[in-house]
C-alpha cells in the first residue's frame, strides 16, 4: 500500500527532537557508581541517545517485601539527564525476585507436565496469579509516582518479552473464566469444541483443566482456545501496568518488546495497545538466509504499527543462547542496523550496553565489550552512531508497498496441531519461502490480516493459512475482481476458527475464485516431478514436496501437472481470470523453481516493480523484461524518497541510480552507477545536494 505515515504521539515528538533514537538496555545495577559516570561518557562518546534502564532491577528496587530503594536509580537518571541521554523506563516486572516465589509460590509457572518451576532465573511467573500481579502492579505505582515527571524519562517499557506459560491452577481458574466470556454457556463451548468426539462432553465450566499432558492427542479447539486465552492474560498484564502509568499521569510513549513471529503471543491483538511497535531481532550471521528473514519480520512490525515507524528495541552482535554463536563483524552489526532503518525503524537499539561480567549471559555481547572501548566493537558502534544522526531526514518516513502478505496467528496455530496429513508443512516456513523472492526482486510488503481491505493491492500471496473465514475469503475475491493478481499455497482455505475441517470440496470458501477444487490431501513421499502445461516455458526444476491436492480444474487454466505418482496428470499448477484479476492456485508446496516461476508472472502482471525501478510502470515493460533478481546478496529498499542499497554478500555490486543522487552516509554525488562493497551500505537521496 502506498502511503506515506508520519510517527505519531509521543515517540514522533521524540524522534523528532532527537533523530534516530540509538542505544541499548542498560543494566546499571550490575556495577559500582564509578562505572556509571565512565558509562555516560562513552555512551556520548557513541551518540547514544536513548537506553533502556531497569527491566530486571525489580530486586533491586524491593530487596524484601515492601521494601524501596530508589537512591541508587535517581542517581543514574539524573547522570543520564546531565549527559542529554534520554531514558526509557521499565517496569522491573518481568523478573520477580526470589522472595516472591518462595513466600507465595502460587505466583511461579506450572509446565504441562504439571510440574512447578522455581525461581532463580528469569520470567518466573505465572500471568493468571493475582498475587504476582498485585506485586507487579504496586512496584510499578511506586515507579511512576517517583519519575512519571523526571526529565531524563522520555518512555516507558512495561516487561520483557511477554511469553510466559502456565498450565496451572491460577491459569485454569483464569482459563475457565475466559471460556465463560468467550462463549457464554457450556453448551456452546461443548458445541465448539466438538466434544461429541472421544466423548468429552463437559457439564460445567469447573471441570475444564488447560492442555496438560493427556494420554493421547489433545482436542485440537481445547488447543487453540488456550492459545488465545495465553495471548489474552499476557495483554491483560501488560494493559494493567500501563494503564497504571497512565493513571499515574505519565504522559510519555508507553510500550514492550516483541519477538517477531512469535508462537505464544499474537501480536496484532496488541498491536494497537501500545504507542510504538518495538521488537527484538537476533539474525544469526551464519545463516545466508537471515537477511530476508529478518526483512519480512521487519515488514510484519512496519505492518502491525500500521504503517508508522518502530524501534528495533535490543539486537547483538553475538548471542549465547543458540548451541554454536558465530559473532557478527562490526560490518555485519552496522548492515543489520541500518536493514532496520531501511524497513521503517526510528530507533536502533542493543542488548545491552555494557556486556554483563557474570550471571547467565556473561558471553552475550554488548555495546561495550569486556575488553573495553579499544575494540573494534566498539569503534563499531560508534560509527553507528554518527550515520545514525547523518540519517535523520529519514525520521518519519515510511516504506511504500504494492504486495500484502497474508499471515494469521490463529491460522498458524490451528494448522499446526498435532493429528494433521503431515507435521512436515511449517506455516512460517513457507512465509519465508514465498517472501524471499520478494526480497531477491527488491519488493517490500505488508503484511496482512486475513479479512483486511485488500484494494490498495496489486498482489496478494498467501503461502499457507489454514484457516479461512468467510470475511477473508470475500476480501480476496473483490480484491481479485477489482484487477488484483492473486497466488494461494497448498492447504489452506481447510478450517474454520474454530478448527473444524470446512465441508465440501476444498478450499470451500476460495474454490470458484480459484476456479479448481480438490477432494484429497495426499502427502508426498519424496520430490515429485512437475510437468509445465505447454506454453509455459519457466526454467529450473520444477517439482513438489511435503503435500498435495488431488484436485480438478473447475474452470481454470491448468499451468501444470503432476508427472508421476498417484497424481499423475491432475492439475497442480492452475490460473483462473475473476473479473479485472487472476488468482492462481498452486496445489503442492513447490520447489525454489516452480515457486518463483509463478510469482515471476503474478508479480508482472500485477505491474509490481521493486526498488530499483520506481519511475517506471511494469505494466509498459515487456513480462520477461521485468522482475529480474538483483544481482546475489543485494537488498534494495525505498524508504520515503531515499533508496538503501545494503551489499549481504561476498563481492561487490554495481547498481544503476538516477544520476546526482547524493550518499547521506558519505556526502558523495553519484554517477549513474554506484559500486556496493560486501557488507557495506549506501543511502541515496534524489533531492540532497552535494
Amino acid at each position: 500500500m502506498s502511503m506515506e505515515t508520519p510517527a505519531t504521539g509521543a515517540f514522533g515528538t521524540l524522534t523528532a527532537e532527537r533523530g534516530i533514537l540509538f542505544g541499548g538496555d542498560y543494566n546499571p545495577e550490575q556495577w559500582e557508581p564509578s562505572v556509571w559516570r565512565e558509562d555516560v561518557e562513552l555512551m556520548q562518546q557513541a551518540g547514544v541517545n536513548l537506553v533502556t534502564v531497569g527491566v530486571f532491577s525489580w530486586a533491586r528496587i524491593e530487596p524484601s517485601p515492601g521494601v524501596r530503594d530508589f537512591a541508587w536509580l535517581d542517581e543514574v537518571l539524573d547522570l543520564l539527564h546531565a549527559a542529554g541521554i534520554a531514558v526509557d523506563l521499565a517496569t522491573p516486572t518481568a523478573s520477580p525476585p526470589p522472595w516472591l516465589g518462595v513466600r507465595h509460590p502460587e505466583t511461579l509457572p506450572v509446565d504441562p507436565d504439571g510440574v512447578r518451576l522455581v525461581a532463580g532465573s528469569r520470567n518466573q511467573f505465572s500471568p493468571a496469579s493475582r498475587v504476582y500481579r498485585e506485586h507487579a502492579l504496586a512496584i510499578t505505582r511506586d515507579l511512576v509516582a517517583r519519575y512519571a515527571d523526571h526529565p531524563a524519562v522520555h518512555m516507558w517499557h512495561v516487561g520483557n518479552e511477554f511469553g510466559q506459560l502456565d498450565f496451572g491452577d491460577e491459569a485454569a481458574r483464569e482459563f475457565r473464566s475466559w471460556l465463560r466470556a468467550r462463549y457464554g454457556t457450556i453448551e456452546q463451548l461443548n458445541e465448539a469444541w466438538a466434544t461429541t468426539f472421544w466423548s468429552q462432553r463437559y457439564d460445567d465450566f469447573e471441570e475444564i483443566m488447560p492442555p496438560r499432558r493427556m494420554p493421547y492427542l489433545v482436542n485440537p479447539t481445547q488447543s487453540l482456545d488456550f492459545r488465545r486465552y495465553t495471548s489474552d492474560q499476557l495483554l491483560r498484564c501488560y494493559v494493567e501496568l500501563r494503564d497504571a502509568i497512565r493513571d499515574a499521569g505519565a504522559r510519555q510513549a508507553i510500550t514492550t518488546n516483541f519477538m517477531g513471529p512469535f508462537e505464544h503471543v499474537d501480536y496484532r491483538s496488541w498491536a494497537g495497545e501500545v504507542d510504538v511497535i518495538a521488537d527484538d531481532q537476533y539474525p544469526d550471521p551464519s545463516d545466508p538466509d537471515s537477511p530476508a528473514d529478518y526483512a519480512l519480520v521487519q515488514d510484519l512490525m512496519r505492518s502491525l504499527g500500521g504503517g508508522r515507524p518502530w524501534m528495533l528495541m535490543e539486537q547483538a552482535a553475538t548471542m549465547s543462547w543458540r548451541p554454536h554463536n558465530v559473532p557478527k563483524s562490526p560490518a555485519r552489526a552496522r548492515l543489520d542496523s541500518l536493514q532496520a532503518v531501511a524497513r521503517g525503524a526510528d530507533a536502533i537499539c542493543y542488548f545491552q550496553w555494557r556486556q554483563s561480567r557474570a550471571g547467565a549471559e556473561r558471553f552475550h555481547s554488548g555495546m561495550l565489550p569486556h575488553a573495553g572501548a579499544d575494540t573494534e566493537v566498539f569503534a563499531g558502534i560508534c560509527r553507528q552512531g554518527a550515520e545514525l544522526r547523518a540519517l535523520r531526514e529519514v525520521v518519519g518516513t515510511t516504506v511504500s508497498a504494492d504486495v500484502a502478505l497474508l499471515f494469521d496467528w490463529t491460522s498458524w496455530w490451528a494448522g499446526e496441531t498435532p493429528g494433521r496429513p503431515t507435521d512436515r508443512l511449517s506455516t512460517l516456513e513457507q512465509l519465508r519461502r514465498w517472501y524471499r523472492e520478494l526480497w531477491r526482486r527488491g519488493i517490500s510488503a505488508d503484511i496482512v490480516a486475513p479479512g483486511d481491505d485488500l484494494s490498495a493491492y496489486r498482489a496478494i500471496l498467501v503461502p499457507h493459512s489454514y484457516v479461512i473465514e468467510p470475511a477473508a475469503a470475500a476480501a480476496l475475491h473483490d480484491a481479485v475482481a477489482a484487477g488484483a493478481h492473486l497466488a494461494i499455497g497448498p492447504f489452506s482455505g481447510v478450517a474454520d476458527e474454530r478448527g473444524h475441517i470446512l465441508q465440501g470440496r476444498s478450499p470451500v470458501l476460495l474454490r470458484d475464485l480459484v476456479g479448481v477444487s480438490g477432494e484429497e490431501w495426499c502427502p508426498l513421499p519424496g520430490t515429485t516431478p512437475i510437468r509445465a502445461a505447454a506454453g509455459w516455458t519457466p526454467d529450473g526444476e520444477l517439482a513438489a514436496s511435503t503435500i498435495a491436492e488431488k484436485l480438478r480444474a473447475d474452470g481454470a487454466e491448468v499451468r501444470a501437472t503432476f508427472a508421476t505418482g498417484l497424481l499423475a496428470g491432475r492439475p497442480a499448477v492452475t490460473r483462473n481470470a475473476v473479473g479485472n484479476g487472476v488468482a492462481w492456485y498452486v496445489g503442492a508446496v513447490p520447489s525454489d523453481d516452480l515457486l518463483s516461476a509463478v510469482l515471476h508472472e503474478v508479480l508482472a502482471y500485477a505491474g509490481v516493480h521493486g526498488a530499483l525501478q520506481p519511475s517506471a510502470e511494469a505494466h509498459d515493460l515487456p513480462a520477461d523484461a521485468r522482475h529480474e533478481f538483483l544481482p546475489p546478496g543485494l537488498q534494495a529498499v525505498r524508504r520515503g524518497s531515499l533508496l538503501f542499497l545494503l551489499n549481504h554478500g561476498d563481492e561487490p555490486v554495481s547498481v544503476h541510480v538516477p544520476t546526482g543522487a547524493v550518499d547521506l552516509l558519505t556526502d558523495e554525488r553519484t554517477g549513474a552507477t554506484v559500486v556496493v562493497a560486501p557488507e557495506d551500505v549506501r543511502v541515496l537521496s534524489e533531492r540532497r545536494t552535494a
